[in-house]
């Protein structure tokens, strides 16, 4: 080969070879990891996260707010086996991914066993498998329950106002369903006390310490604890109580705002729902301890998937992210209830809240929360209650017979369980 030709593929070489290095991974360029977090809109703090590059020098971080289908695009990352981030946000629908825990590093192998007692035991329990040796994720938020009412509508019926009183005197579901009778003969029916049966049904069931499948993952939704909750909606709707309004739709938050629904049973995030729907009714509202016990919807986790390179560095990131501080400041920015009850009686859990009649509304969703019942969902825990929830409520808006809808529900359940 003659030597200018030898010197020019020589050159081609070296561009080629320089071009490969440099675009393989710009972190090892300038020595440091680069880590990607998938999340939703609030499901964190944005302000949290811009600290984090801050926090760990060594850590090029970026995170992505993820629209639409949140689950179905990590899903499919997943099957793919590529374009997973090394950092993911999940949320209740956590145990779907119990059969495939090895799409997550196993958090116990990098020592977070030793976090424990950082966090509320129920919401510790959900992030690990159910045979007790794996956990995908650590916990985000947590959704504690309560009881929302108008004060204002209450003591217009005779009722009680006062939330210790109010928790005192509607300590049962049975004793909630008088009050609402109360109510609406005082107020001539004009104020229904529920918004809707579906929503007695899932907040009942949110109180129990069984769903609908156990850890062997056998259905066991005919069982008398989903009954109970299911006759209590029934009887919502055979007495009349209910206003047949459904959540997110326009005529919810109208009824909400002109005082047509007097109260209903939901988790701390519905505070801001309510907010933003009945902005005419500020300083009315009040909480309470929920009749029937205390109970949790929704809340999140994080985990780390096993296609990131450097494990033991997110770790330390979801670490820092999720301690006792990190979630304190998180519900002053972005309403997210923490789940590290050492914080619980922090000064700024007890802001008075002028839109709750400046009740610090925090106090009672904190003894929720550190009472809330362990519950196994299982991957599959989805699927029968989308089933249930929509026969309950063809009880109320189609006039469905309740034993025939009860007795759909359990054969469309045990019929599309067949698919899986």
């Amino acid at each position: 080969m003659p030597w200018k030709t030898l010197t020019s593929f020589l050159l081609i070489a070296c561009l080629l070879l320089a071009t490969a290095c440099g675009g393989r991974n710009t972190a090892e360029n300038n020595g440091k990891v680069e880590l990607t977090l998938w999340y939703w809109n609030r499901s964190m703090d944005d302000q949290l996260l811009k600290q984090v590059s801050k926090q760990f020098p060594n850590i090029n971080f970026k995170a992505e707010k993820i629209g639409g289908d949140f689950k179905a695009k990590l899903m499919s990352a997943f099957a793919a086996g590529s374009g997973a981030p090394d950092i993911v946000g999940l949320n209740d629908w956590i145990s779907i991914f119990f059969p495939n825990r090895d799409q997550f590093v196993n958090l116990f192998e990098l020592g977070s066993k030793e976090l424990e007692p950082t966090y509320l035991n129920w919401k510790w329990q959900k992030t690990i498998t159910p045979d007790g040796q794996y956990q995908i994720a650590l916990p985000m938020d947590s959704g504690p329950t309560a009881l929302f009412y108008r004060a204002d509508l209450f003591a217009q019926a005779g009722l009680p106002t006062d939330p210790n009183e109010v928790s005192a005197q509607l300590k049962t579901w049975d004793d909630y369903i008088a009050a609402g009778q109360k109510m609406q003969q005082a107020l001539n029916n004009k104020v229904h006390m529920f918004d809707n049966i579906t929503t007695v049904f899932a907040q009942n069931l949110a109180q129990s310490d069984k769903l609908y499948f156990d850890e062997q993952d056998r259905f066991v939704g005919d069982s008398p604890h989903i009954k109970k909750a299911w006759d209590t909606a029934v009887k919502v709707h055979e007495l009349g109580l209910s206003a047949k309004t459904p959540q997110g739709m326009p005529e919810w938050n109208a009824a909400m705002n002109n005082g047509a629904i007097a109260s209903l049973v939901g988790a701390v995030w519905t505070k801001q729902v309510i907010q933003d729907a009945a902005k005419d009714s500020s300083g009315k509202w009040r909480v309470a301890r929920a009749p029937g016990g205390d109970g949790n919807s929704g809340g999140s986790f994080v985990g780390i998937t096993k296609q990131s390179k450097h494990p033991k560095e997110a770790y330390e990131v979801i670490k820092w992210l999720q301690n006792p501080e990190n979630q304190l400041t998180a519900l002053g920015t972005t309403n997210l209830f923490p789940s590290t009850p050492s914080i619980y009686g922090d000064p700024k859990m007890a802001t008075p809240e002028p839109f709750f009649g400046n009740q610090a509304t925090n106090k009672i969703f904190s003894e929720s929360a550190k009472n809330v019942k362990p519950a196994y969902f299982g991957p599959k825990n989805s699927i029968a209650d989308t089933i249930v929830r929509q026969e309950i409520n063809n009880v109320e808006t189609q006039n469905k017979p309740p034993e025939a809808a009860w007795n759909d529900a359990i054969s469309r359940v045990n019929q599309e369980l067949l698919l899986y």
